[in-house]
């Protein structure tokens, strides 16, 4: 097992650091995109396969299936890292969530944790059968409460064959932290008010973060995990029109009883990478990053990128290319 703490240049020097690699993507090895529509039972997903710009010409490639945060799409987050490992030789897959973004699915911004999984192991269907992948070198890689759906999916499917996680969250145990009259008084409320949408005929949708950084200000949310959430998601910088920051509030029964852990210590054993932002928040990932680590059957490397905030691992370059960097070490050792 490895462990390693890493320092990333402050924002000054990240700025050299940038100025070197080239500020867009255009500037490292080129990759292609292939726009797939994937079959899920009755259902159609969406996704994009990242590809060496050689692919064709290549040996058959490891691919790593992308699950994302919740509330994202392709295009944010999961597009951040795919791109970078498709420029290391690896063909990275990153989906829609069934329900969510150009996905179909009824009804719409539904995050059901079970159904993340399933989306998963569909890719991972794809894959098998796509010229110029090895279906025997698929690998998965989770972001935020993708980390969680990889590490869930993983136990049960191991046609995957090593797990890869950026700041992961257990998101059943962030649900059930972030009730303020604990779990089961969160469950009674919600059955309270499933029973008001079946009686009114309409489903009611609420917000993952607030729309506005004045909005949360209003609300009290000033944390600096909240405010660059908000910066991330809800700016320029990396909304997406396919992003629509609502979720189907009769989800969330099923996220309030999910561990995305549970018999991990058993089921998953393939090997496990985990990187976590050192700068601890107030998402939990650290400590759920932590927890998995010491669950897992075969932790294979550990590292922590010092200075780095939860939100900051999504798109700041010199973060998400340390992550890289090393995630593309393990696939090549472990795909």
């Amino acid at each position: 097992m490895c462990y390693s703490f890493v320092l990333v240049p402050d924002r000054t020097r990240c700025c050299l650091v940038l100025g070197s690699y080239g500020t867009t993507i255009s500037r490292r090895k080129p990759v292609m995109i292939q726009h797939l529509t994937m079959p899920r039972g009755p259902i159609n997903l969406a996704a994009d396969l990242h590809l060496p710009d050689n692919a064709d010409s290549s040996a058959p490639l490891p691919a790593v299936v992308l699950s994302t945060p919740g509330s994202s799409v392709k295009e944010q987050i999961g597009a951040n890292y795919a791109s970078r490992l498709a420029a290391h030789g690896i063909a990275a897959l990153v989906l829609d969530p069934a329900h969510q973004g150009q996905s179909e699915g009824e009804p719409r911004d539904l995050e059901d944790p079970y159904r993340r999984g399933e989306d998963i192991s569909y890719a991972i269907d794809v894959l098998t059968t796509t010229p110029g992948v090895d279906p025997q070198r698929i690998g998965v890689l989770g972001i935020c409460a993708g980390g969680g759906y990889a590490v869930h999916t993983a136990r049960t499917d191991h046609r995957i064959k090593a797990v890869g996680t950026v700041v992961p969250v257990n998101i059943g145990n962030a649900f059930r932290s972030f009730s303020p009259d604990g779990p089961a008084a969160a469950l009674d409320a919600l059955a309270d008010a499933r029973t008001e949408e079946a009686r009114s005929g309409e489903m009611t949708r609420v917000n993952w973060l607030p729309d506005t950084l004045e909005d949360a200000a209003a609300a009290g949310l000033t944390g600096i995990d909240t405010t660059q959430a908000i910066t991330y998601y809800r700016t320029e910088r990396g909304g997406n029109e396919h992003s629509t920051n609502r979720r189907l509030l009769r989800g969330d029964s099923l996220l309030l009883g999910y561990d995305a852990f549970h018999l991990a210590d058993q089921l998953m054993t393939q090997p496990l990478q985990v990187i976590l932002a050192g700068r601890i928040g107030n998402t939990g990932s650290y400590d759920m990053g932590m927890q998995l680590w010491k669950l897992a059957p075969n932790p294979i490397d550990l590292m922590v990128i010092d200075g780095a905030g939860h939100y900051e691992m999504y798109d700041e370059s010199a973060y998400v290319d340390a992550a890289v960097e090393r995630l593309t070490s393990f696939y090549a050792n472990n795909l």
